[in-house]
C-alpha cells in the first residue's frame, strides 16, 4: 500500500503538470476550436527563460516575471502569426502552430547551450515521509500550484468581463460578436493565458532536473489528457490531467509485476491506451460536449 501511495503522489504531482498545460489546449480550443501545438515550446522557453532569471532575481520572481514574458510571447505570436489566418481552414491555422512551436523551440534551445542549466529551484529532489508515504517536495508544490492557478482560472471567467466575454465566445462566436463582444481580444488572451500556463508548467516539469532540449516531449502527455477530458472542458482537464499522471506513474511502478514479459516501461503508452479506452465508449471525452449535427 506504501508502494502505492507513493507512486500515486508521484503521478498527482506530473498529473499537475499535465493539466497545467491541457488548460492552455483548452483555453484556445474553447476561443478559436483550433488545437494550438505551439504550447510545447512555450513550455521550453518558459523553463529555459526562468533558468537565466532565478539566479538574478531569486526563483519566485524569476518564474512570475518569467510567466508574464512568455505570455507576451504568446500573445504576440497570435497578432502576428494567427491572426491573420482566422477565418482560413482550420487545419491551415493548426499547421501555422506546429511552424511556430518548431521555430520557437529552436529559438529557446540555442539558448540551452552545451551545459546543463537549472531553474533554480528550491525543492530539489527533496522528499519527506508522511506514514511512510514518500512525497517529493516538486510534486507536493506542483499540486498546490496548480491548484491555486486553476481557481484563478475560474474566478477568472466567472468575474471578469473578458473573462465572460471568452465563456460568450466559446458558446457561440457569432452571437458574442452580435453582443459587442470583442473577439479579437478574447482569441489575444486566449494565447496569453496559454502561454503563462505552458511556462508554469515547464518551471515543474524541470524541477529538481537539468534542462534539457527535449523537456517538450512531456507536453505530448497532454494530448491524451485533452482528448480523455474532452477538448472543451477546463474541468475535464484537470481531472484527466491527474488521472493520467496518476496511472502512468502506477504503471510504472508495477510494469515489472504486471508485465513481466515487457522489456519496455508501459507507464508511457499507458496515457494513450486509456485515452482509446475512453474513445471507444465516448468520442467526445468524459467531459466533452457531444456534437448534434441535423440533416
Amino acid at each position: 500500500m506504501t508502494e502505492l501511495l507513493t507512486a500515486v503522489s508521484i503521478g498527482a504531482g506530473n498529473g499537475s503538470v499535465y493539466a497545467l498545460l491541457a488548460l492552455g489546449f483548452v483555453i484556445i480550443y474553447k476561443a478559436m476550436a483550433v488545437i494550438s501545438f505551439a504550447q510545447p515550446a512555450f513550455m521550453l522557453s518558459g523553463a529555459v527563460l526562468v533558468s537565466y532569471l532565478s539566479p538574478k532575481v531569486g526563483f519566485v520572481a524569476g518564474v512570475v516575471l518569467g510567466t508574464l514574458a512568455i505570455a507576451v510571447v504568446a500573445l504576440v505570436v497570435e497578432r502576428i502569426a494567427i491572426r491573420p489566418m482566422v477565418g482560413r481552414a482550420v487545419f491551415v491555422i493548426a499547421i501555422i502552430t506546429i511552424g511556430v512551436d518548431i521555430v520557437v523551440r529552436v529559438v529557446a534551445g540555442a539558448f540551452v547551450g552545451i551545459n546543463p542549466r537549472n531553474i533554480g529551484d528550491p525543492w530539489g529532489l527533496q522528499v519527506i515521509t508522511i506514514g511512510g508515504v514518500q512525497v517529493q517536495h516538486r510534486h507536493l508544490a506542483a499540486f498546490l500550484v496548480a491548484g491555486v492557478v486553476v481557481a484563478a482560472l475560474f474566478a477568472f471567467f466567472r468575474f471578469t468581463r473578458i473573462g465572460l466575454a471568452m465563456r460568450a465566445t466559446a458558446l457561440d462566436q457569432e452571437a458574442a460578436m452580435a453582443q459587442g463582444v470583442d473577439v479579437g481580444r478574447v482569441f489575444a488572451v486566449s494565447w496569453a493565458l496559454a502561454g503563462g500556463l505552458a511556462a508554469i508548467a515547464g518551471v515543474f516539469a524541470s524541477a529538481g532536473n537539468p534542462i534539457d532540449q527535449n523537456l517538450w516531449i512531456i507536453a505530448l502527455t497532454a494530448l491524451p489528457v485533452i482528448i480523455l477530458g474532452g477538448l472543451d472542458s477546463l474541468g475535464g482537464a484537470v481531472i484527466a490531467g491527474l488521472a493520467i499522471g496518476v496511472v502512468e506513474a502506477v504503471v510504472s511502478t508495477y510494469h515489472s509485476t504486471w508485465f513481466p514479459f515487457l522489456e519496455t516501461n508501459t507507464g508511457d503508452i499507458a496515457p494513450y491506451l486509456l485515452m482509446l479506452l475512453v474513445l471507444l465508449v465516448r468520442p467526445q471525452g468524459l467531459f466533452g460536449t457531444k456534437e448534434v449535427e441535423r440533416v
